[in-house]
């Protein structure tokens, strides 16, 4: 498969997470959020080159941060007003050599090696590749008067890591911003190019909320238990 390069957005201030820091550097299981998110990609990847996208005054205190954890190899730029801008300028501090590029963010510390790789693969095939899952919920929409019932068969939850040919991702972030820019998949589309929805996992939660951040720590916490046991059979 081709050299994939990693963007990884951590520009969120946490202000829907509470606390004293933003979400992305709090502990979980011990260790950073985003050193979790690192690690990820770094097993499944090896050799990636992974760029970390954090505001100006997060950087500092990343470095010291880092410095008391053992976090995979990566690089640090700065990010923009605007996740479209942090992104861009992520592109702009990847290698020229990358094949394919992965965007995922920060606080999406529990993506399993099988899907970034699944999700690579169907980058390398059809040149975009969206992580999705299908909605348990019912769903109605509304224009705040009246409402009506979704078809919550045709669907899905957007994930990350969204991943797509080199080329066409820099070519689709020369545009300028648009509000509704929403994820990397609406600014390729809106440039013109089809997006392939791949399987993805509810395990591969954003922690937004301390109620996510509670659920991650029980996926986690199974995960690693689930790994010791398969350990213990050897």
């Amino acid at each position: 498969m081709e050299r994939v390069g990693v963007i990884i957005v951590a520009g969120g201030a946490g202000t829907r997470f509470g606390g004293r820091i933003p979400k992305q550097f709090a502990l979980l299981g011990g260790e950073p959020v985003l050193a979790r998110t690192i690690g990820s990609f770094a097993r499944a990847l090896p050799g990636a080159p992974i760029v970390v996208v954090l505001p100006a005054a997060h950087i500092e205190f990343w470095h010291n941060l880092c410095a008391r954890f053992d976090v995979a190899p990566h690089t640090v730029t700065e990010g923009g007003e605007e996740r479209f801008f942090s992104v861009r300028n992520g592109l702009a501090a990847l290698p020229d050599d990358v094949g394919l590029i992965a965007v995922q963010d920060g606080v999406r510390p529990l993506a399993s090696s099988k899907l970034i790789r699944r999700t690579a693969a169907a980058a390398a095939e059809h040149g975009t590749a969206v992580p999705v899952v299908e909605p348990a919920d019912s769903y109605r929409q509304t224009d705040g008067t009246v409402s009506h019932a979704v078809d919550r068969r045709r669907l899905r939850i957007v994930q990350t890591p969204q991943i797509f040919r080199a080329g066409l991702l820099r070519e689709a972030y020369g545009a300028d911003y648009r509000p509704e820019f929403t994820d990397d998949a609406s600014v390729v589309e809106t440039a013109g190019h089809s997006i392939c929805l791949c399987d993805g996992e509810r395990q591969n939660l954003k922690i937004t909320t301390p109620e996510d951040f509670a659920v991650a720590e029980a996926l986690l916490a199974a995960r690693e238990e689930n790994a010791n046991e398969r350990l213990s059979e050897k």
